[in-house]
């Protein structure tokens, strides 16, 4: 009789203190995204969104490494891996009202880089590099890279990692900007936590409607801008958030806030 090994969930999550951890779990191809990958991340990140327990999200990656991007060999196959037509993993085009944290360990490369820049915040091992080389593939980068890298780092440093391919060391992200914390290697999902905890400990509802205005006003002129986010943030001050942030300051004591 035939041994078998138990089929291990391309996609884990964890529940700690009102934060989720997604963990993509393809170690021996690099989290590499195919079809089953991506319908995994985004009942994920449904779970996240539809949690009023869960506050903030953190996507890394299992066996070392963040994501190596789509699944070459399942591509003649399965081609593009999409989710509800909203593009790789249900993630790069999706609109979220959930901070994502992206925890990142050695490569993250391709659709892979394209997850950490669909995400809000980044912690990465000072031994990660990031890569866009869709290029080299006869790809283009059509998940965000061509979209938001050019906005994240100086503009010449964007077009050389998409037109050559070149990686980029963590090192060098955090110099840019790209990485808000950089830590040892092994310790990155650990300050991806902590930063949530920071971030969880706030106002709920304050947190999504932040969220939420940054998105609908990134790239518009000021005028533009403050029309598009009076609608969320005009009524959060006549709600039970704001009243008791602000009776908690008055009393110098911690806010208990409600989902």
């Amino acid at each position: 009789m035939m041994n078998t090994q138990p089929t291990q969930p391309v996609v884990l999550t964890d529940r700690r203190d009102g934060v989720l951890v997604i963990t993509l779990n393809r170690p021996r191809v690099r989290n590499a995204i195919n079809q089953a990958l991506a319908d995994a991340v985004d009942t994920a990140l449904t779970a996240l969104e539809d949690d009023p327990h869960l506050e903030v999200g953190v996507l890394t990656g299992a066996g070392g490494h963040f994501c190596s991007g789509m699944d070459l060999k399942a591509f003649p196959d399965e081609g593009v891996p999409r989710v509800a037509d909203r593009g790789l993993a249900g993630l790069t085009r999706a609109r979220r009202s959930k901070p994502l944290i992206a925890a990142v360990e050695g490569a993250a490369v391709a659709g892979g880089f394209e997850l950490v820049l669909a995400c809000d915040l980044v912690t990465a091992a000072d031994t990660a590099f990031f890569a866009l080389p869709e290029v080299a593939r006869g790809l283009i980068a059509s998940e965000g890279g061509a979209i938001r890298l050019p906005g994240r780092i100086p503009h010449h440093l964007a077009m050389e990692m998409l037109l050559t391919a070149s990686p980029l060391p963590a090192s060098d992200a955090a110099r840019h900007g790209l990485v808000n914390q950089l830590t040892g290697e092994g310790k990155a999902l650990d300050a991806a936590i902590a930063l949530a905890g920071r971030i969880s400990a706030n106002s709920p509802h304050a947190v999504r409607i932040t969220r939420q205005v940054v998105a609908a006003t990134r790239g518009l002129d000021d005028h533009a801008a403050f029309t598009a986010q009076d609608p969320y943030t005009a009524p959060v001050f006549d709600t039970n958030s704001a009243a008791e942030g602000a009776l908690a300051f008055c009393e110098k004591r911690p806010p208990a806030w409600t989902p």
